[in-house]
């Protein structure tokens, strides 16, 4: 059987992930969006499955930016306690893969963009 795609044939587009915690009303929001626009998506606990480096510097790529802030929840206390203001940009990706309670959510992927859905329409972007 042939992979090729027949004319008239189109290829499904790319799925969506969520970095999703069920406790944040900002991914229930996302979550509803996407379900009452018939979006299946695959939701990642971040919280229980921490991303590794390479995923956040994946996401950072998606998102258009080199900088970890982007993706990170500056007013967490853990922030203040590791003093991270100052910090560099590998002090600050190993520090989310530690304390994944900084990672900003949620984060949407599909294909070759993300975006961080605060506010929650941000995920209109991707559909």
């Amino acid at each position: 059987m042939s992979d090729a795609v027949s004319p008239g044939d189109t290829p499904e587009p790319p799925g969506f992930t969520v970095w999703f915690n069920p406790n944040c009303s900002k991914c229930r929001t996302v979550s509803g969006i996407l379900a009452e626009r018939g979006v299946d998506a695959d939701y990642v606990r971040y919280l229980e499955q921490t991303p590794t480096r390479d995923e956040l510097e994946a996401v950072l790529a998606l998102l258009g930016t080199d900088d970890p802030r982007a993706i990170m929840r500056t007013g967490e206390a853990v922030y203040r306690e590791l003093g991270l203001a100052g910090a560099d940009r590998d002090a600050l990706l190993e520090a989310m893969v530690a304390n994944p309670i900084l990672i900003e959510r949620p984060i949407v992927i599909r294909g070759d963009r993300a975006v961080v859905a605060r506010p929650p329409e941000n995920v209109l972007d991707l559909l």
